[in-house]
């Protein structure tokens, strides 16, 4: 049996994206929230927002060195296996990812060192433009990176000539049709992905009642922030979907699992999609609801898959399933998010354990979710590689073999699989250690140099916690 190079350096690739993505898309929201502990406490001088700004910069650090080690290696690829897609994209891909590393990099790498070891060596007030870079940084990056993704889906300000991409327009190709959507769907899957994680760390702290002011205070704080994102998230993603109908109607028919173009098209909640016969098999679905979804009229009218020849289609069954996936998730997220707020107004966020548990439970979910809306979002663009232009085939390496790719694929998921082992070893024992006892916090307070603020500005909208029982 002969291995087949496209599809190899496709799982390669798609691993170790996958394994990337979970690192910054919880780095640059807990980046942001550590920039917000350090200014509470700043304006307050009270400790417990200091026990949390250096309990979550030590939890950010060990996660920022796993997604700097995962991402290295994902340049290299473009060159091992898909050296043609390199040399046709970089007029503009080349610029994009180095302004990446000028802008973002080099600022988070100088201020994250500050951030990290300045702590009682720098005034407290440098300290904290040092976690404002930081989390400036993280949003930079993602800027270039999700334009230059987005481009691949919706390009835009290049002409193809002679199998290269000549940029024509900048602003055109960099602002292309669909990266605003993208930039705002992920900038808020960051800050919900770092809410469920501090709610559900800080939730497994208080069920052991440990340092239960300041992780009170924690969780007041994410599932506020929750309450307000998750459904404007859903909000969010329905105008991207609306966007991605207009310029990749073909994936959102696979989404929706429709395959002739026509109105009335039900939202299917299950069905087993036949790519060989072209049709589902045991479909169950709401009538007429994805039309008024996706048109606002439900006799409104979907493309279908069979539009486009079957070499032109994406893996209908991933991209299908991936969607439902994703959506079940993101209503779960708004659910506990809803009940937040219940058990609030009862009085009963701090003494549910069954609502705290679920909330430690409840850490992974995002990270699902953003692997699943990613895992759609590539997979639907298949065959192409730049939609419309070069497909993936077009852009593999011409000598790369099918052994090659596999002994890269098996070497990428061995080391990977180490890097993910440590991490998460040294990510467990700083949840286990926890926050400094407040003795201790106090020392380290006498050592800080910097200029102290009245008191009077000590009460903020996140002091409503209650205060720990004796």
């Amino acid at each position: 049996m002969e291995l087949d190079p496209l599809l190899l350096s496709r799982l390669q690739f798609a691993f170790v994206v996958s394994f990337h993505a979970i690192f910054p898309v919880f780095t640059i929201g807990l980046a942001s929230y550590i920039a917000l502990l350090n200014g509470l406490f700043y304006k307050t001088d009270n400790p417990a927002w200091d026990r949390l700004a250096l309990f979550w910069t030590k939890v950010f650090a060990v996660v920022f060195g796993m997604g700097v080690v995962s991402g290295i290696v994902m340049s290299f690829q473009f060159g091992t296996n898909w050296s043609n897609f390199s040399y046709a994209s970089a007029n503009f891909l080349g610029p994009i990812l180095s302004y990446e590393v000028v802008t973002a990099f080099f600022l988070e790498a100088a201020f994250l060192g500050v951030l990290l070891f300045g702590r009682g060596k720098v005034p407290q007030g440098v300290h904290l433009f040092a976690a404002i870079m930081v989390a400036i940084g993280t949003f930079i990056s993602s800027f270039w990176i999700l334009s230059a993704n987005s481009w691949m889906h919706t390009p835009a300000g290049v002409e193809l000539i002679d199998g290269r991409f000549h940029v024509t327009s900048w602003l055109a190709a960099i602002f292309n049709p669909s990266f605003w959507y993208r930039f705002v769907h992920m900038g808020m899957a960051s800050f919900i992905t770092g809410g469920f994680v501090v709610a559900g760390v800080s939730a497994w702290f208080l069920l052991r009642q440990r340092d239960v002011d300041a992780n009170r205070r924690a969780l007041s704080m994410c599932l506020w922030l929750l309450l307000v994102l998750t459904p404007a998230q859903a909000v969010i993603g329905d105008f991207h979907g609306l966007n991605t109908l207009e310029h990749q109607p073909t994936k959102v028919a696979a989404m929706e699992g429709n395959w002739e173009t026509r109105g009335n098209v039900p939202l299917l909640l299950f069905a087993i999609p036949d790519q060989e016969a072209q049709t589902n098999r045991f479909e169950l679905g709401i009538p007429s609801l994805a039309s008024m979804i996706l048109t606002h009229d439900p006799a409104g009218v979907i493309p279908g898959i069979s539009d486009v020849p079957r070499e032109e289609q994406p893996p209908v069954a991933i991209v299908f399933w991936s969607f439902r996936i994703m959506v079940g998730l993101g209503f779960l997220m708004i659910g506990v998010a809803l009940t937040g707020l219940l058990l609030r107004r009862k009085g009963r966020l701090y003494h549910q354990p069954l609502f705290l548990k679920a909330l430690v439970g409840m850490i992974v979910a995002p990270f699902f979710a953003v692997l699943a809306g990613w895992v759609v979002t590539e997979s639907g663009r298949a065959p192409w590689l730049v939609y419309g232009m070069m497909t993936h085939a077009q852009g593999l390496t011409p000598s790369l073999t099918g052994g090659m790719a596999l002994f890269t694929l098996i070497g990428y998921v061995a080391v990977y699989a180490v890097v993910f082992w440590a991490g998460i070893y040294y990510l467990t024992r700083v949840v286990r250690q926890g926050m400094l006892p407040d003795d201790e916090q106090h020392e380290v307070k006498g050592e800080v140099e910097r200029a102290k603020r009245p008191l009077s500005a000590a009460h903020t909208p996140f002091d409503d916690a209650e205060p720990a029982r004796s």
